[in-house]
């Protein structure tokens, strides 16, 4: 079976289609005679002769006929591959997981960073997981997630790089009937006022991080707090607290989400009792795609600062 070099049937190619040495010599940036001479490495290769040498150029014989189309769709399959592979490389093709806890998917920051991704990698398959934080650290750590979006303090973790993208401070999620707040346009409480409420939190397996921070927070300003229902996700925790419950405690920009017969205040906190937004991906070598949003993410962390510095 013959072996034939790619770049010979490139040559061939450029031949057959300037129907001249010469042009084809230039077209390709070499010498005729090397050209002249590969072309006849070619034709010794397949045992045929592709070419009928004219006074005033070439002129394909039956044999060359034959090969020009499958030699043109050889070097298209090999280009496509060759590029396909490019992109993926560069994280403009193939596949990416991002996944995001509940929480998270409410800051603007996590929409604002999928949609720039989105943009600059049209080609990508993106898929999307909403799951708890300690499900998704563990879907990173086995390479089923790229990339996740999570809440929580946490520090570098075996197989799992964690960057923190931004912090915001956390509110107070009254019931609007609530006595600190019905009938009053008050804006901001001191922590150690909720020394005696009904805390809902979100249980700590879903949330260890911020469980743990509101925990210590509370401890700071001098009570412990009496937390008298555990939901398993954040958003559970804001229908509770309608459903007049109890109070809780949340990220700044659950304040979008527009949940009737919940009032947000801002709480004077100790700066331990922030809402951090992490971005966790796996300690490996990652694909172009990953490094691509990881970028984007950076990027935008860096438009959004200077922005609100300026």
């Amino acid at each position: 079976m013959a072996s034939v070099d790619l770049r010979l049937l490139r040559y061939f190619l450029a031949v057959a289609e300037e129907s001249h040495l010469t042009k084809a010599a230039a077209r390709l940036g070499i010498r005729q005679p090397p050209l002249s001479q590969q072309i006849r490495v070619l034709e010794q290769e397949l045992g045929v002769t592709l070419f009928h040498r004219l006074p005033r150029g070439m002129e394909l014989t039956e044999s060359g006929r034959a090969l020009l189309a499958d030699a043109r769709n050889i070097i298209a399959l090999v280009d496509q591959a060759v590029d396909g592979v490019r992109r993926v490389s560069l994280g403009e093709a193939g596949r990416l997981t991002v996944g995001f806890t509940g929480s998270a998917a409410f800051h603007p920051f996590v929409p604002s960073v999928i949609r720039r991704f989105r943009e600059s990698a049209p080609q990508v398959r993106l898929v999307l997981e909403e799951s708890s934080t300690g499900e998704l650290r563990e879907a990173v750590a086995e390479g089923r997630v790229d990339v996740a979006f999570i809440r929580g303090a946490y520090g570098p973790d075996r197989g799992v790089v964690v960057e923190t993208v931004l912090e915001e401070p956390m509110l107070a999620a009254f019931p609007a009937d609530h006595p600190a707040v019905k009938g009053r346009t008050r804006k901001r409480i001191a922590l150690a006022e909720l020394a005696d409420e009904s805390l809902i939190l979100y249980r700590r397996h879903s949330g260890p991080g911020l469980y743990d921070a509101i925990i210590a927070a509370c401890s700071a300003a001098g009570f412990s707090p009496r937390i008298v229902q555990e939901a398993p996700r954040i958003l559970s925790t804001l229908s509770l607290v309608a459903a007049g419950l109890g109070v809780s405690l949340v990220p700044a920009s659950l304040r979008r989400v527009n949940i009737e017969g919940v009032v947000y205040v801002s709480v004077n906190h100790p700066a331990e009792l922030r809402a951090p937004l992490n971005l966790i991906w796996r300690d490996a070598p990652m694909s172009g795609a990953t490094r691509k949003l990881i970028d984007e993410a950076r990027q935008h962390r860096e438009e959004v600062h200077a922005r609100d510095t300026a």
